[in-house]
């Protein structure tokens, strides 16, 4: 059975930094990109970052180049996200994913390239 388990959420004042972490079981963690997408009430999933299974490639979201970084421990099956600079509209579920695949890493910016999801971790950012 295939377990994505986020933690790390909370409730932040804006500006500061908060790091998130996914811990991934019941799969070939080595063989997955993975990805980190957003989902704030009312509006559609959105892609914020993705790092390939080798930890060689990566690919952000033009909204959070430069403030947010992804990277990933292949010995520990975990990928981090790592926000700084934080601002309200970056208030979100944050969920991260898995997709099986060798294509080009900006492949994985759309939802229906994962095959498994975790549960979502709460990310608020006070103004």
């Amino acid at each position: 059975q295939v377990q994505l388990v986020e933690s790390g959420g909370g409730l932040v004042q804006a500006g500061s930094s908060l790091g998130l972490s996914c811990l991934a079981s019941g799969l070939a963690y080595n063989n997955y990109n993975m990805g980190w997408f957003r989902q704030a009430p009312g509006k559609e999933r959105e892609f914020v970052c993705a790092i390939s299974y080798s930890g060689t490639a990566t690919y952000y979201a033009a909204s959070v180049k430069g403030r947010f970084t992804i990277s990933r421990d292949n010995t520990k099956n975990t990928v981090y996200l790592q926000m700084h600079s934080l601002a309200s509209e970056d208030t979100a579920v944050y969920y991260c994913a898995a997709a099986v695949g060798y294509k080009s890493i900006t492949y994985y910016s759309t939802p229906n390239t994962y095959n498994y999801w975790g549960q979502g971790t709460q990310v608020t950012v006070s103004s």
